[in-house]
């Protein structure tokens, strides 16, 4: 799939990117949350989320786009312009609070089309274990920016927990499936960046 072609109501979709140059673009837990605050802002009304992981250079964001009818925003704008307004506004705050200036972010930014049950469990997986691949956690439990302890609590959250832990069939073998997954991730099969 072309990585600007623009996203479909309906689909199911990995969002990616990283900073320019891998940059660093979270540096401090304030950083986290206020992306995740423009997150809820802008792609929420457009877009379902089931799983996310934040890293200090990239993120990961599994999603689908809703249908027309389903979008909750009174502004109608393509979901491609929603992820593009949030990358801008979290530009600008992290630019006036570091005295940095210019995009953060690679563009366009990076989107794979899911095809089926199989790649999209996986890339659960693999967005959860990311911490862990990149060795800053044994266990995704351990990683604070991530969904994985979303969907294995009960605390009220807009992440479509009881979707996702239906595709593992219920919260142990969702544990399980992740921990046997925790050394077999391979960024080729998830990730293009060319």
């Amino acid at each position: 799939m072309p990585l600007n072609e623009p996203l479909e109501n309906g689909k199911y979709y990995h969002i990616y990117n990283r900073g320019i140059n891998s940059d660093v673009i979270f540096k401090e837990k304030r950083n986290y949350e206020y992306f995740l605050k423009l997150y809820d802002n802008h792609i929420e009304p457009v877009a379902e989320t089931f799983a996310w992981c934040l890293m200090k250079n990239h993120f990961h964001f599994l999603i689908r786009i809703k249908d027309t009818d389903e979008i909750t925003t009174t502004k109608k704008i393509a979901p491609s312009q929603s992820f593009s307004n949030l990358f801008n506004a979290y530009s600008k705050s992290y630019n006036k609070s570091y005295n940095r200036h210019g995009p953060m972010f690679e563009r366009p930014f990076k989107r794979k089309l899911i095809l089926n049950e199989a790649y999209f469990q996986n890339l659960i997986t693999y967005i959860h274990n990311n911490p862990v691949h990149h060795a800053i956690c044994e266990h995704p439990i351990n990683y604070p920016w991530s969904s994985y302890i979303t969907c294995i609590s009960e605390q009220k959250t807009k992440l479509k927990r009881k979707e996702v832990i239906a595709i593992f069939d219920d919260v142990e073998n969702f544990k399980i499936v992740h921990q046997l997954k925790i050394n077999d991730i391979s960024d080729d099969f998830f990730l293009d960046y060319t």
